[in-house]
This record gives structure tokens, sequence and C-alpha cells, in this order.
């Protein structure tokens, strides 16, 4: 098999330079260890956003480049995106007023014009907003934006896959020889791939695949573990919390999926990113900082469920992961026409970006011609005709059947896909086996057809997040299912 472009590693960097490159109509092929965004890519605090603490740590370019990034997703998935005012309680004891003000009113002048609200002061009318909350005698409110970060993840991918690339998941990289005009790679299913490039973005892997296989390696990295807990619903709203910790990390409370809370993260340092998990010191501090701010106490046994994740960072020679740098690095090896390039670091919001950097730079190197192609592209499900809502009435109104729970989360979750997922439905029987928690076998079929699902875990917690709320016999039953129908 001969390919352009040889991509190693399923998370958001890897599936958004798939993206590009096929839209630029170059052979892509995507190899993916185990499932699409099955490790850092789904473990992050699920936000899309420019980064306020950042600009404490003078990285004004790239809180510049992810907040024109949140406007260009924001336009690009209004489904899946979603605006969210965030409330921050002042502590004068870890940041100044005026500095805090400060770096807001920077944030939205960076932002530019936008959908969302600019920074205001928390006043006395923002009641809903204080009520949660113990004592409360002033403020902030900003906005960002709340994401699916596994589904941006998989429409990145969706979207490359649409434009003819392949994408291979259960799949590993075993090792590549450069050879005169390509990289010879071998692959876990056994097969050969001639490529002209290689872009290795296997997020915490990425130096572990360069170092074993003789690829190029010359940035230092630092992994650190970020943990998360879910709640019960600690407060009412679509609004969020996000608190300045003594240490002067940042933790956030956002309302999650079932009625819930979500809650982090952390930031611990870790020698390796296999099977994460967040420690009780991590559960405590996380406790901790809820159990202070607001009025409804926790306790280690309201935690319904938590997840880590390790994060790969650009090690920048601060000493502390606090302030060790979020932007990435592309690092560029390249002679006659073949080329490798790998990804350090990055953030879900950047993803396109530096998405577009990459291959800008690797059609240089392989003397590929490339243009930006994804600035203005809708992401598939993307392309409401009108408002959320009236995709809401629109689908409510066609599958009368479906309940308001299920319209709202497929809607979300699938934007006007869902008219090709349900377009064989004409009744209620129609959507086949019903799984429980409101997931039918057309919507499995669609996952396992069009989005790479083949195991129970993909489809509750990757794709559909039904994992918080279906009953226990609910991946018993999916299991069977795919194991039959594989």
């Amino acid at each position: 098999m001969q390919v352009d472009l040889l991509i190693i590693g399923g998370g958001i960097n890897g599936c958004a330079i798939a993206r590009e490159a096929a839209l630029n109509g170059w052979s892509v092929l995507l190899v993916e260890a185990d499932d699409l965004a099955s490790h850092t890519s789904s473990a992050s605090t699920k936000l899309i956003h420019g980064g306020l603490r950042y600009l404490e740590n003078y990285e004004f370019s790239m809180v510049q480049h992810a907040l024109e990034e949140r406007r260009l997703i924001l336009d690009a998935a209004p489904h899946l995106v979603r605006p969210m005012e965030i409330v921050l309680p002042h502590d004068n004891a870890v940041r100044p007023w005026w500095m805090v003000r400060a770096g807001l009113l920077l944030y939205d002048w960076l932002a530019g014009s936008g959908k969302l609200t600019r920074s205001r002061g928390l006043n006395k009318r923002d009641h809903a907003f204080r009520v949660p909350l113990k004592n409360v005698p002033s403020g902030f409110v900003f906005s960002d934006c709340a994401v699916d970060d596994s589904r941006l993840t998989l429409l990145n991918a969706m979207d490359a896959a649409r434009s003819g690339a392949q994408i291979r998941t259960r799949t590993r990289f075993i090792s590549a020889t450069r050879n005169h005009k390509s990289w010879t790679a071998k692959l876990s299913d056994n097969s050969i791939v001639e490529a002209r490039a290689i872009a290795n973005a296997a997020g915490p892997w990425v130096t572990a695949v360069d170092r074993a296989h003789g690829l190029a390696n010359t940035q230092a990295m630092k992994l650190v573990k970020g943990s998360h807990i879910v709640l019960p619903k600690l407060f009412d709203g679509d609004h969020a919390y996000m608190f300045q910790q003594p240490d002067r990390r940042i933790v956030f409370a956002i309302p999650w999926h079932n009625d819930t809370t979500m809650i982090g993260t952390t930031e611990e340092g870790v020698e390796t990113a296999d099977s994460p998990a967040i420690s009780d010191a991590e559960r405590n501090y996380l406790l901790e900082a809820v159990n202070t701010r607001f009025l409804r106490q926790s306790r280690a046994e309201d935690i319904v469920y938590d997840w880590a994740g390790v994060r790969p960072l650009v090690d920048n020679d601060t000493g502390d992961d606090r302030t060790t740098t979020r932007d990435y690095r592309l690092s560029l090896d390249s002679a006659d026409g073949v080329a490798l390039l790998s990804v350090y670091g990055g953030k879900i919001t950047t993803a396109r970006y530096l998405a577009e950097e990459a291959i800008g730079m690797l059609s240089e190197a392989i003397g590929k011609v490339a243009l930006p192609a994804t600035r203005k592209r809708p992401f598939p499900g993307g392309n409401l005709p009108g408002s959320l809502a009236d995709m809401h009435a629109t689908v409510r109104n066609r599958w009368p059947f479906l309940s308001e729970a299920n319209v709202a989360r497929m809607v979300r979750s699938y934007g006007t896909l869902i008219g090709e997922m349900l377009e064989p439905v004409r009744s209620i029987e129609s959507l086949g086996t019903d799984f429980g928690g409101g997931l039918y076998e057309v919507e499995v079929r669609w996952l396992v057809e069009h989005e790479w699902a083949k195991t129970a875990d993909d489809i509750l917690w990757r794709r559909t997040k039904l994992g918080l709320s279906a009953p226990p016999e609910t991946g018993g039953k999916l299991s069977t299912w795919l194991e039959a129908n594989g």
C-alpha cells in the first residue's frame, strides 16, 4: 500500500492532521493502537477555551490562537460545542482583584468580536450564581465553551474518512525504515505501507515511538496526569465555576451528563502514560476544593465516576508543572522529498490550527501542494439550517416516539447526521433492539459502521456517554450483540 501520509495516533491531533491532509487531496492512512480518542483526547476537562490562566505565564500568542480557534470550532460544530458562562469567585489571597480583572479584559481583547459575552463583575443580581456557594463577596463572570472531547476527535476522523482517508483502529505502528524515496512502515496487522511522510502524533507516547523505532527526537517532554471526579449535581443552571486554589492552580466545576457535576483537574507529574488512575490524594484535593466553596458537601462515597489522563507537555525548563507551557512544538526531519514530523504537546482547542501548520510544513518537505482547508468548514453534523432549538423541534416532530431526553442527547451528539442515522426509522419498532438507557440498535449500527466502534466501552463512554445512566445490563447486551454482528 502506498500513501502520501502515514499518521501514527488517533487522538485529536492525529485526526485533525488526517482531516487537513485528506481535504487537500492527499492519500492518508491513520493508525491507532486502541480506539480513537481512547487516551488523552477523552480525558480532558471538556473545554474549548483560550486558557485564561496561561496569560499569567505570558503565553499571549498561544491564548490568542486558542481564542480564534474557539470561535471557528463554535461555528463549525454548533451542535457539539456549547457556549458557557463561567463564574470566577475572587480570592484576593491568591491573586489581587486588579490582576484578575486585567487578565479578563486582555482575554476579551485577544478574543476579538464573536458570539460569546464579554467578562464582567459578579453583581447582586447574579443570585443564581451565588446561591450554591458559601460567602462570595466578589467575583467575575466570563465565557468559554464546553465540548464532548472524544466526539470532536471522532468528527475530525469522520470528515477525513469522507474525504478519502483510511482510518484503522486497533492497529499498532511497529517500525519504519527510510528509503531513498519513501518510508517503509510495518503495522501490527502484518501490512506494509510505503509513505512519503510520517506524522508521529502519538501524544504521550510520541518520544517512545521515536526512540523505539529509530525516528528523530529533538524535544524533551514532560508527562503530567490530570484527574477528574464526577459528583451528583452540585448546582442548578448551565453555567460553570472556576476556583482559584491556594497553590495557584485552577479547579473547574462543570455541569455534566445525567444531572452530575464534573470536577477537575489536577496536575501530577508521572513517568509513564500507561494505565493512568486517579490517586486518593487527587480525590481528596478535588473534594476539598469543592467543599471549601459549595454549601452542598461531598464525600468520597459520593463520587459516581472518575478518570485520569496524561497530558504530554513540552518541557520548557520551568521546573513547575503549573507553568510548563501548554503550547505545542512541531519537529520536522526531511530530505530528498521524504519527511517525518513529530508532534509534541497540543490542546483540544488548537488541534485544527496545529494540523494546518503541520500539513503546511509537510507540503514543502515532500513537494505536495496544500492550502488551508478547514478554517471555515463545518464538521459533519454541524451544518445546521437554523438554531439548535430548530433542529431539536424537527427531530421531535419527525420521530415523535423518541423520548425528549433521547432527542436532546442525539441532536447534541450528531447534529444533522441524525437524519442519516434515523432515515430508515418509521416507528419505535424499527429502532431495533433496545439496549437500555435510550440506546437502540439503529444507533449502535451507525456507531459501528461510521464511527469505528468495536466494543461496549467505545459506545458507552467515548461516543454516547450513556455509561453514566444506562442500566448495568446494557454493557453485557451490547457486548453480546457486537460479538454476534462483528
